[in-house]
């Protein structure tokens, strides 16, 4: 069992929900750029939950592991903006949660693109 992998997956969810507990950072004045570590953060959420659902596998990702990690680390982030509505000085942002899930689709594509090629 892969339960080690899933450890980090763990892991890297805790330190997002961590980054996301106190109140925001301000942001050098770069337009979307708060959209960009969004993507960034949650394309990266979507490639360690396919690496543990594939069992460290990625060139043998199915589509349908592939579905699992966006569909993961889009609620993850559906969480994570829920959440931050609690936190004070931080807010829920649709916006934040679009550049999560299309944060999480093109790290899925890469890897469905990559096992092809493969």
């Amino acid at each position: 069992m892969s339960v080690w992998r899933w450890a980090v997956v763990a892991a890297y969810m805790a330190a997002i929900f961590a980054a996301s507990s106190g109140p925001g950072t301000p942001m050098p004045p770069v337009r979307n750029l708060d959209k960009v570590l969004h993507a960034g953060a949650f394309g990266v959420l979507a490639v360690i939950t396919a690496w543990a659902l594939t069992r460290g596998r990625l060139r043998a990702a199915t589509g349908r592991a592939l579905l699992a990690a966006w569909l993961i680390s889009t609620a993850y982030g559906a969480l994570d903006e829920t959440h931050q509505y609690f936190v004070p000085g931080r807010q829920a942002d649709p916006a934040d949660l679009a550049a999560d899930a299309l944060g999480a689709l093109a790290a899925a594509g890469v890897i469905y693109a990559w096992s092809i090629i493969a």
